[in-house]
């Protein structure tokens, strides 16, 4: 289970080193503290230069807080990994994260919201102004390990533990959370432990959705004519909204979705809302996102929740209604959107039986 542990930075650094200092010397090749602002725009330098292949875990406490609210990201969300200048940008799921140097160079880190990813080498698509919102701060520790990451994690572990840290951090690598066959995370998000695959009716395709305080968008390609007619259809079973408010604002813009995105950089998303009405469309009401994607309320409320439901949206009639404008051309993907970063609440669903239905016939996409 995902913990993100409450912890200050003095506490954090003492409990660590005590347990650091136990475990015997060849295990680990050297382990550093790193303190970090919130507000510093990517990136930040640790000194530290990791050879290729060199196995690493990292543990982080602190949070990022957007000023004159109640909003703050943790770091499992917030903390962000580059090796060398031009090394691509990669990421955790949890406030631990162990991994293999994917080359020479010197390790940087960087606090995410409020930027944004324009390029996988971790360009911003922000400026860097937008940094003066947020405030707080992350303490991050480095161990670089001489043995097999997750033995030297048991063997630490067998002295004890920091608020869970160490034994969370062996649960994520013992028992991975994959995501479903030919689906993948929108990369400028990064990865999570949203989405499992399951059998639905003894058939295989079927994917289960539990957020709790994070964000996953799962993506599959797709590639069909847009025209008019095109429908999607696809069941749900949404047990748990994870807002109990309107989630057209951005402090509780916490929801559950399915998406289509379109070669011209739209996208329609349809959610479950908790109390917009049905037919209802927005902006998405974050900044970064509100050029590019349109919510849609396909249900409302709790009537229905915790039942199996089958929809169909003719998606060519909802683009010209809550978009406008000239049609794309074609549909290039299918996304699965959980969110609930910003109430910290839990969200649960699973989905089956998605496709287009188009003139040529039904095209499947689960």
């Amino acid at each position: 289970m995902r913990v993100t542990p409450i912890i200050s930075e003095t506490e954090f650094k003492s409990r660590f080193e005590a347990l650091l200092s136990a475990v015997p010397p060849g295990d680990i090749h050297d382990y550093s503290f790193f303190d970090m602002p919130a507000n510093q725009p990517p990136w930040f330098d640790t000194g530290l230069r990791l050879e290729a292949g060199e196995r690493v875990t990292t543990f982080a406490r602190g949070r990022t807080c957007l000023d004159g609210t109640d909003l703050w990201f943790g770091p499992d969300f917030q903390i962000w990994r580059r090796i060398g200048e031009r090394g691509q940008i990669s990421r955790g799921t949890r406030a631990g994260n162990t991994f293999a140097a994917e080359a020479a160079g010197p390790l940087f880190f960087a606090s995410y919201f409020p930027g944004e990813w324009s390029t996988r080498m971790g360009e911003l698509a922000t400026p860097p102004e937008a940094y003066d919102l947020v405030s707080g701060d992350f303490t991050i520790l480095v161990v670089r390990w001489r043995v097999d990451p997750l033995e030297g994690l048991r063997a630490l572990a067998a002295h004890g533990d920091v608020n869970g840290y160490i034994n969370d951090e062996i649960d994520r690598l013992a028992n991975p959370v994959t995501p479903p066959e030919d689906w993948s995370y929108l990369w400028f998000l990064g990865p999570a432990e949203v989405y499992r695959s399951f059998e639905r009716n003894g058939r295989a395709g079927a994917i289960c959705c539990r957020t709790h305080r994070d964000a996953g968008l799962l993506i599959k390609d797709a590639s069909l004519a847009f025209e008019p007619g095109t429908r999607l259809r696809w069941s749900w079973k949404v047990d748990k909204l994870p807002s109990k408010r309107g989630e057209d604002r951005l402090e509780t813009h916490d929801y559950l979705s399915i998406a289509i995105e379109f070669d011209n950089g739209q996208d329609i998303t349809y959610l479950w809302s908790s109390e917009l009405p049905v037919e209802k469309s927005f902006r998405c009401p974050i900044p970064t996102w509100a050029a590019r994607e349109t919510h849609v309320v396909a249900r409302s409320g709790e009537q229905g929740l915790g039942e199996w439901r089958d929809e169909e949206r003719d998606v060519f009639a909802d683009y010209a209604a809550a978009i406008g404008g000239p049609a794309p051309a074609r549909i290039v993907r299918v996304w699965l959107i959980a969110v609930s970063l910003f109430q910290g609440d839990e969200g649960e669903c699973q989905y089956s039986d998605i496709a287009f239905v188009t003139g040529d016939g039904i095209v499947p996409v689960t």
